[in-house]
């Protein structure tokens, strides 16, 4: 692949990478269609619907009324009938109004109707960080949308992975949940000018290392990247980073692969720690890598306490890259 993209690359930022994945998406298939409260908004939700709906205009990026459920299932009709609809949340909270349809119509179709019936839906949403959003604004509900057979759900991590899994996503035949994080609008990398597709339920290895494994969920991957990037400065500790990316199918095989190797796990989550992919992560090495562990398996994510609005405390609600380095320090002993 990178040969046959040698020549073609720009540094793009996130949003534009997710606006070019759009249009592209769009010339490829007339039956690509992007709908959801706002997306004709003079901000384009956060920029990146703004180059469809100038070069599609109103017939293919369609502003809808407040009404989350309804309108997802009207994607799921749409999506029955041979469309592709791409259904933006401009928070991953406002999914919650939408929980009915997804999980019992847009999940369970496929399986209902022995595949007579497909559901080429994506749906596509945000995770905000930052003071002031509060308790029902700012949560990463990654966990709760893939307890879901039949959901897929993916977290892009830069530019390059938020174009090429938005456009796998758009052009699959099931339902797949895009979350982009808000903490990463402003990362900028090299992205193909040509449109390009990246498989689901694979991760990427971030950096190599034979010491401790880390494995980062969304945002949580420059946190970790700092930590790592310390330690082997620091302490010549050498930590394998790997970054999640696909939150459901899971790449259970690349996890397994690096813990074999080094023997220590350390998960960095973007979600509550209870019940949270992080935990799915560790059962997983308990299950499948127990007697390679070293050390016990640890994991950091949010407390189980909903997001304070409020600076004072969120700078203690939030895990960061001090808290990874002082648990692998202690994993290390």
């Amino acid at each position: 692949m990178k040969q046959e993209q040698k020549g073609t690359l720009r540094k793009l930022s996130y949003t534009e990478a997710i606006a070019e994945a759009l249009v592209q998406a769009m010339e490829r298939n007339d039956r690509v269609f992007v709908m959801g409260e706002g997306v004709d908004n003079v901000t384009g939700i956060y920029g990146t619907i703004l180059p469809a709906f100038k070069r599609f205009g109103d017939k293919r990026v369609i502003d809808t009324p407040i009404s989350e459920n309804g309108l997802t299932g009207f994607a799921i009709g749409a999506a029955i009938d041979g469309m592709r609809p791409i259904l933006f949340h401009q928070r991953n909270d406002f999914m919650l109004l939408s929980m009915d349809q997804l999980v019992n119509e847009a999940a369970k179709i496929r399986f209902m109707s022995a595949e007579k019936h497909r559901i080429p839906l994506t749906v596509v949403s945000f995770v905000a960080r930052k003071i002031g959003e509060g308790a029902q604004h700012s949560q990463s509900l990654q966990a709760t949308f893939a307890h879901i057979p039949g959901l897929k759900v993916v977290m892009p991590t830069n530019p390059f992975n938020a174009k090429g899994l938005l456009i796998t996503a758009i052009f699959d035949d099931d339902p797949v949940i895009v979350l982009y994080h808000r903490a990463l609008f402003e990362e900028k990398a090299d992205v193909p000018e040509k449109i390009y597709e990246l498989p689901l339920g694979q991760s990427r290895l971030e950096r190599s290392g034979g010491d401790i494994t880390i494995v980062a969920v969304s945002a949580a991957i420059k946190d970790a990247i700092e930590a790592a990037d310390w330690l082997q400065t620091n302490r010549n500790i050498e930590a394998e980073v790997i970054d999640l990316i696909s939150i459901s199918p899971l790449d259970k095989g690349m996890i397994i692969k690096s813990v074999k190797k080094t023997g220590r796990l350390l998960v960095i989550d973007t979600g509550w720690k209870s019940f949270g992919a992080s935990a799915e992560i560790l059962a997983l090495v308990a299950e499948e890598a127990y007697y390679f562990l070293k050390t016990a398996p640890r994991r950091i994510a949010l407390p189980d306490v909903p997001a304070p609005a409020t600076p004072y405390l969120l700078k203690h609600y939030y895990p960061t890259a001090n808290d990874i380095m002082v648990s692998a320090l202690e994993m290390m002993k």
